[in-house]
């Protein structure tokens, strides 16, 4: 028996409550810009959380006259953030000191432990559970931007041992995101020397007879057309929506991840083998027009939110420049929109491609998919190092955070 295990028999021998997070947790409040004239501060968005490692990355400076209309709430360290705005992206986070009297998003749910009941990180903890998330995919309201509000979020209910006992648990569950977030580090800036050598390659060089053209000239782009997450099916028709472009999909794909009947695709627009995809729509810039090559035998539907740029070029070559520095500056000026960011294939065709003869094409993607395998594929070096821990975290974590409910 384990030193937690016989905690548990000692302490809880009938089973642990299970208490709603709100009567756990304390008020909140929001700042008066009105009052805070002159005073700077981090700005935690949405997108400032890394839906991986749940740390927080780059943030704005903002005051009084600069701050956007979600810029309201207060936080302070211990505070557990979760991003309530399409809510199984799982963007949660834990505050550290620095970011004490920073302002983050209404976009977030602040949920401030009282001290003497709930220790911070053993609720940073069960907000990655399953458990949870299928909470939340229950409660959440909308189709095409899903969200869920700050009381349903409140009310659901969590097992509340003695502090003691969440002290152990969270010993043991910190060390497993402590080694992770080393690891994590070690890979962010092998990423990052990828990046800098993948924007280089693909930059205009004229010595490899490259030509500097829009890619409107180069293919054309299609709409996509109506598709929702209730029209799919466990087998059919091979279909991209946008938002799997987001999360699930990487520079090319052969297989897709949903699908839809046959009636269905008839009315729909189809994505040809060698064409991009491009989800047009998201929450952020950075993630506007993401786009995956399409490299499968059959023809896949796409949906609405999407464009299909049907062209002659090396298709994962297109795809390695979509992600480069040189595209995202020129897209970033023809991006509309407040809430929701998006961008037109008008002006997609706009931004300009330098391209070298086809064959140095298919040379660059050889090179770029050594080092895209090297700092994303799965089964090999740091990734798999990290994918391996991070299946042993979460199946102590939801080991730990199991607990028989007292009657």
């Amino acid at each position: 028996m384990s030193q937690i295990e016989k905690l548990i028999a000692e302490q809880c021998p009938g089973g642990v409550k299970f208490e709603e997070i709100g009567a756990l947790t304390e008020r909140t409040s929001n700042i008066r810009w009105q009052d805070s004239k002159g005073k700077k501060f981090n700005y935690v968005d949405l997108t400032s959380v890394n839906r991986v490692t749940h740390s927080i990355g780059d943030t704005k400076t903002i005051d009084s006259d600069s701050a956007p209309n979600r810029a309201q709430k207060i936080i302070f360290k211990g505070d557990v953030l979760f991003g309530t705005t399409r809510p199984t992206l799982k963007r949660y986070c834990l505050i550290p000191e620095e970011y004490t009297g920073q302002i983050c998003s209404t976009g977030f749910c602040v949920l401030r432990p009282r001290s003497h009941l709930l220790h911070p990180h053993f609720l940073f903890h069960i907000l990655g559970t399953e458990n949870f998330y299928s909470y939340v995919e229950a409660n959440q309201r909308g189709a095409s931007y899903p969200a869920i509000s700050d009381s349903a979020v409140r009310k659901f209910k969590i097992p509340l041992p003695p502090l003691e006992i969440q002290h152990a648990i969270v010993g043991i569950l910190d060390k497993f995101t402590e080694l992770e977030a080393e690891l994590e580090a070690e890979l962010e800036a092998r990423k990052r020397q990828y990046q800098y050598y993948r924007d280089g390659i693909l930059d205009y060089d004229e010595s490899r007879g490259d030509v500097w053209m829009p890619l409107g000239e180069l293919g054309q782009f299609i709409r996509g057309s109506g598709i929702q997450k209730s029209d799919f099916t466990k087998s059919g028709i091979g279909c991209i929506h946008y938002g799997q472009i987001h999360t699930h999909y990487g520079t090319s794909a052969t297989t897709t991840k949903s699908f839809i009947s046959s009636n269905h695709s008839s009315r729909l627009r189809m994505a040809h083998q060698g064409d991009l995809v491009i989800a047009t729509t998201s929450e952020d810039d950075e993630a506007v027009a993401k786009a995956v090559a399409w490299l499968g035998n059959e023809d896949v539907a796409v949906g609405t939110d999407a464009y299909i740029f049907r062209h002659s070029l090396n298709a994962k070559f297109v795809s390695y420049f979509f992600q480069t520095e040189l595209f995202q500056s020129q897209k970033r000026p023809r991006i509309t929109g407040t809430k929701v960011r998006r961008i037109s294939g008008k002006s997609l065709a706009k931004i300009r491609i330098p391209f070298p003869p086809i064959e140095v094409q298919y040379e660059i993607v050889a090179i770029l998919d050594r080092f895209d395998a090297l700092v994303n594929d799965l089964s090999h070096g740091l990734p798999a190092e990290i994918t391996a821990r991070r299946k042993q975290y979460e199946y102590y974590r939801d080991r730990l955070l199991t607990f028989k409910e007292a009657e």
